[in-house]
């Protein structure tokens, strides 16, 4: 008999660089559910309790926000984002 394990992301999401590529092609997507996906897998990547804390949010806040069909605020990106030690940019894109 074969068993199988759930698939987990944040599992293999061991290094700043892997997080902030992945984060970058979740942006890419105009469905702002994957980035907010993202989101949550990167923060259970680096430790929800951790991230909670460095953003000053409470750790099922965290959870809540960062879950599929949210409706992220901003001021909530911003805080996380800065918790996870990285910031959003902007560039030109071509179509521009």
């Amino acid at each position: 008999m074969i068993t199988t394990s759930r698939f987990e992301i944040a599992d293999y999401l061991d290094s700043p660089e892997d997080m902030l590529e992945y984060l970058e092609m979740a942006m890419e997507d105009e469905n702002p559910d994957v980035f907010i996906t993202a989101l949550g897998h990167v923060a259970k990547a680096r430790g929800m309790s951790q991230v909670a804390e460095l953003s000053g949010l409470g750790r099922e806040s965290l959870y809540k926000a960062l879950k599929s069909g949210s409706k992220l605020r901003y001021e909530t990106v911003q805080k996380v984002v800065h918790a996870l030690g990285f910031r959003l940019s902007l560039e030109k894109s071509d179509a521009a």
